[in-house]
Order: C-alpha cells, then structure tokens, then sequence
C-alpha cells in the first residue's frame, strides 16, 4: 500500500511539475492565435455566417490543420535558430528582397491596424460611445501597455485578454442551435464556384492564417527567450492556440449563420451583427457579442503595430525588443507609435469605407500569405540553419500542398472577378 502511495505522489508530482512547465513556455502561441480573431476576422466571419449560413463552416476544419502545421515550423524556427522570420529571410535571401517584402506588409498591416480601431469604434457605439471619445483613449490604452512594460507584463495582459473570447462561445449556446444539422454541415464541404463565395472563402483562410501571424510568432518567441530544448512545449501552445481560435471562429459563423441568415437579415459590419442579434437571441447574447468585438478589437490593435515593429526592425538589423526602453529601441517604439497613430487618425476621418478596409484586408491577408509560406518553407529545410531540425518528407509533402490550394484559390479568385 505504502509503495502504490509513493507511486501516486510521484506521478502527481511529475504531472504538476510538467504542467507548471507548460505554463511557464506558453504565451507565443495561444496569443498569435486568439489575435487572429480580430475585429476584421469577426466581421469576415459574420458575414459569412449571414451571407452563406452553414456553407463554409466546414472550411474550418482544414484551415486548423494548416494553420498547426505553419505555426509549428514557426515555433520551431524561432527556438532553434533565435532568430526573427524576417532576420532570416534577409540572411538567405538578401536585402533587396526583403525590403520590398516589408513594404508590402507594412501596406497591408497598416489596413488591418485601421480594421481594429474601426472594430474599438463600432463597439463601443453599441453601448452609446463616441468613437472620437473611445478611438483616443483606445488608442492611448494599447500605446501605453507595450511603451510602458516589457515582455513578461504585456504577455500577461494578452494571455487575460484571450479568455474574454469566451464571450463568443456562450452567446452560441444562447441560440440553442440545432447541433445536428451544424454537425452535417462541418463535416460536409460545400463551395460555388462563384466570386462572392471564393472571396469569402479566401476570407475567411486569409484571417485565420494571416501573413503577419508567421513574423510575430517566431518574433515573439525569440524575446521570450525560448530555446531548442523548451520545443516541445512551443508546439503545445502553438496547437492549443490553434484549436481555440479555429473554436472561437466556429461558433462566430454558426451564430449569425442560425439567427440572421435564417431570418434573411443583411449586415455590413460586425456591429450590424451584434445589433441584429438582440430581437433575435436577446440582449445578453448581443452585448456578448459586442464585448467580444472590443476586446478583440484592443487585443489586436496592440499586437498588429508590435508584430511591424518586430518584422520590420529584425529585417533591418535594429533592436527589437519588449524588455529594452524607447531610447534602447527608438525604431522598434518609434515604428509601434507610427503604427498606432495612423490607425487610430485614419478611422477618426470622417466618411472613411470601414467596411472595405475590414474586409478587404482580410482578403489581401490571404493572397500574400502563399508567398510567406515559400520563404518558410525553404528557411525550414534549410540544415545550416535548422540542422537536424528540418521538416521531414511527409510535413514538406502537406505544406507544399496547402500552398499550393492557397495560390490556386487566388488566382481562381482574380479569374472569376473579371467574369
């Protein structure tokens, strides 16, 4: 008896002990994940619920696969070699490239900046605020919270905005949908081959698995320090990150797809969404829904200014760091600062196309993102770089093959615009 106890205490230990660890590494993951769900990728997922109803669920299922694939090779990029995406493309693959590349990101970032003060915005009209009042101090709120911590706090704050995505989950239950039908649609693959469908389908891919996800991931997991020896546990965080923004995606779509689709409601925004759903499910499930737009809305707009200046900065040679202060990194704040101050001052224009610039974003997401999987997928298989780190046959054979779906989509996508 005595033995079976010693034996029980130690496998209690041992699992706490590994628990404990887990904790201690996780972060990178889970938050380049959940971020994802931004104001841009709700309203994508909105409007998908209420254009197509249950249709493109089922592309979800897929789309975790890949994005646990690509955010694996990233993870492991980053503790082996200790160093950025965009540090590594530019040792491979030369200067020239690289600066072009950031340009083109820097574009495309500074729309999906603009998506996530517009998303801080239109939340916060539900509850009666003034976007001049709530895009400022939003503005100021996200400014202050990376400028004025370093790494271990501002995780913290991003791992604690992460469970408020609950929000979202909850208000699918409040619908009471009906789970069998929801079932047969996500295991049943559904797509017209028209352009409406096809861009939202590269919608929908381009927010769940954006390009600048790749660089804030493998950036980030640099500044946290993490090393070849902690792997392991990066790939957990990176797959748990995975599920639950793939979950959380889920129950967006099946929500607006089971309340406004079925009572032929039309919305715009994510904020039509969240106004239409309290005649339909009740207020709680719309003030839910509204609470989730603004914490996704903050969330992000303090990750996509971070994951530039990150990019940006390692692709140049300039420090980038949250544990050094402005004057250490005046690039690294000045580029984060810059990021802010021009997503936040655009949405304050008046008569700017919110819902173009959050949508369309989304769709641009999605076009890049093919060609950021070539630079990783050569840095990857690259052993001066990896060593005995290199992807094995079967994981080249699935990433070759999920970029090239990605560029097919894209291109049947331009080819059915012109018709």
């Amino acid at each position: 008896m005595n033995k079976i106890k010693q034996l029980w205490h130690k496998l209690l230990q041992t699992g706490l002990w590994k628990l404990g660890l887990f904790f201690a590494f996780i972060g990178p993951g889970i938050i380049t994940s959940n971020v994802d769900n931004d104001a841009g990728g709700i309203t994508t997922y909105s409007l998908a619920g209420a254009q197509y109803g249950l249709s493109l669920i089922w592309i979800l299922i897929p789309v975790t696969v890949a994005l646990i694939i690509i955010q694996e090779m990233c993870a492991r990029m980053g503790v082996v070699s200790g160093k950025g995406l965009s540090d590594l493309i530019r040792e491979r693959f030369g200067a020239k490239i690289t600066f072009y590349l950031m340009i083109v990101l820097f574009l495309a970032n500074i729309g999906n900046t603009v998506s996530e003060f517009a998303g801080i915005a239109a939340s916060m009209e539900i509850f009666g605020v003034s976007k001049y009042i709530s895009v400022p101090f939003g503005a100021f709120f996200v400014w202050w919270l990376v400028v004025k911590g370093n790494y271990k706090s501002v995780e913290k704050a991003f791992l604690v905005a992460c469970v408020f995505y609950l929000s979202y989950i909850v208000s699918g239950f409040l619908v009471n949908p009906d789970w069998s039908k929801i079932k047969d649609a996500a295991i049943t693959p559904a797509l017209r081959f028209d352009t409406g469908m096809l861009t939202m389908a590269i919608g929908i891919i381009g927010t769940t698995i954006a390009p600048w996800m790749q660089f804030y991931l493998q950036s980030s997991i640099v500044d946290k320090g993490l090393k070849a020896e902690s792997y392991k546990y990066a790939r957990m965080d990176v797959i748990f990150g995975s599920i639950t923004v793939n979950v959380v995606a889920f129950f967006i779509i099946m929500l607006c797809a089971v309340t406004l689709f079925q009572n032929n409601l039309t919305i715009n925004t994510a904020k039509d969404a969240a106004l239409a759903l309290a005649p339909l499910a009740g207020n709680y499930c719309s003030w839910l829904f509204a609470f989730g737009l603004l914490n996704a809305s903050l969330f992000a707009a303090s990750i996509l200014p971070l994951s530039t200046a990150y990019t940006i900065c390692e692709a140049f040679g300039w420090e980038s760091s949250l544990n050094t202060k402005f004057v250490e990194a005046p690039q690294f704040y000045g580029l984060y600062s810059l990021m802010i101050l021009l997503g936040a001052g655009i949405i304050l224009l008046p008569d700017v196309p919110l819902i173009a610039i959050m949508y369309y974003s989304q769709v641009v997401n999605g076009i890049l993102l093919p060609f950021i999987l070539i630079f990783m997928l050569f840095l990857i298989n690259d052993r001066r770089i990896m060593g005995n780190y290199v992807n094995g046959r079967l994981m080249n054979v699935v990433s070759w093959v999920t970029v090239a779906v990605l560029i097919g989509l894209s291109i049947v996508m331009v080819i059915s615009a012109f018709f």
